[in-house]
């Protein structure tokens, strides 16, 4: 008599995991640890200063009549908000069948939309997009990061960025009156930087066993004017690295993060997620940013 089989057998039951995986990249370095505050207007304004030179010279006469200084005004500057969404569609029957891995597929698509939204929204900070009033057939766009430092650029002549760039940026923003205290590069000059001799070495007790291991990391770099954390940042790419001085910028929210939806128009629910937000640069001089210079245009 035949065996009877799994391949005979009729309503076996399939075997989904219920979960999903999905490793895409969702960490935002730079907007994580740069911190938040308040915008009130889509042109969003703050104001910077700076202190006269030293004066070697600034020795009075005893008893003279005192003279007035010549007296500077801050300077204004501002950024537009940009407005990021993401609008999804979802059948009421979808959000009704049984599925794996959710429990209905608009709070799960919600949650995709909110990380991606996120994953533009880092991109835009560090990028070179330069800033937009728009119109009203045209987007706002907020300043990236890159055009706003000016001060300090190091240029790595078209190379990917040595000890020296390293240095010399740090030494840059040092003097302008910086504490920068982070370096953010991207996956591949992350790799690179942990070969600069400068890279501390990190030491840790291995458990149960009473020694102490040494690592090579290049997690903290040791300057002559303080440690830098070293954060790669997958949206970064490999032709800028950053210097930063985290509590000299900031994500200005006009309107935080939202849920909003939508009119119905048949058998289905349609979900908006958008934010509008801008990026504050308190003062670009605190910053550095180490990149290849494009050469001048010729005359």
């Amino acid at each position: 008599m035949a065996t009877y089989k799994t391949y005979d057998t009729v309503g076996i039951r399939e075997d989904l995991q219920n979960a999903i995986y999905d490793i895409s990249p969702t960490t935002t370095p730079f907007m994580s640890t740069i911190g938040k505050s308040v915008a009130k207007n889509t042109y969003h304004e703050w104001q910077t200063d700076s202190l006269a030179d030293v004066d070697l010279n600034n020795a009075q006469v005893e008893g003279a009549d005192a003279v007035s200084q010549t007296l500077t005004p801050t300077t204004r500057v501002g950024n537009y908000t940009q407005i990021s969404d993401k609008v999804i569609q979802v059948s009421t029957t979808d959000d009704k069948v049984d599925k794996a891995g959710r429990s209905t597929e608009t709070a799960y698509q919600l949650a995709k939309a909110s990380a991606e939204i996120k994953r533009d929204m880092e991109s835009i900070l560090l990028s070179g997009q330069a800033q937009d009033a728009g119109t009203s057939s045209t987007a706002r766009k907020l300043g990236g990061l890159a055009t706003w430092l000016t001060t300090n650029v190091v240029d790595t002549a078209g190379a990917a960025p040595t000890e020296d760039n390293l240095r010399e940026a740090v030494l840059k923003a040092y003097t302008a009156g910086g504490e920068p205290t982070m370096l953010l590069v991207s996956p591949a000059n992350k790799q690179v930087v942990s070969t600069f001799p400068g890279i501390a070495e990190q030491r840790y007790q291995a458990p149960g066993t009473g020694q102490t291991k040494i690592v090579g990391a290049a997690d903290v770099y040791m300057s002559d004017f303080g440690t830098l954390s070293v954060v790669p940042d997958r949206f970064l790419s490999d032709d800028v690295s950053y210097v930063l001085d985290p509590s000299m910028a900031n994500v200005a929210y006009l309107r935080p993060f939202k849920q909003t939806k939508l009119a119905k128009m048949g058998d289905s629910e349609k979900t908006m997620m958008n934010v509008e937000y801008t990026l504050v640069v308190k003062n670009e001089a605190a910053h550095a940013v180490i990149k290849e210079v494009p050469a001048p245009p010729a005359p």
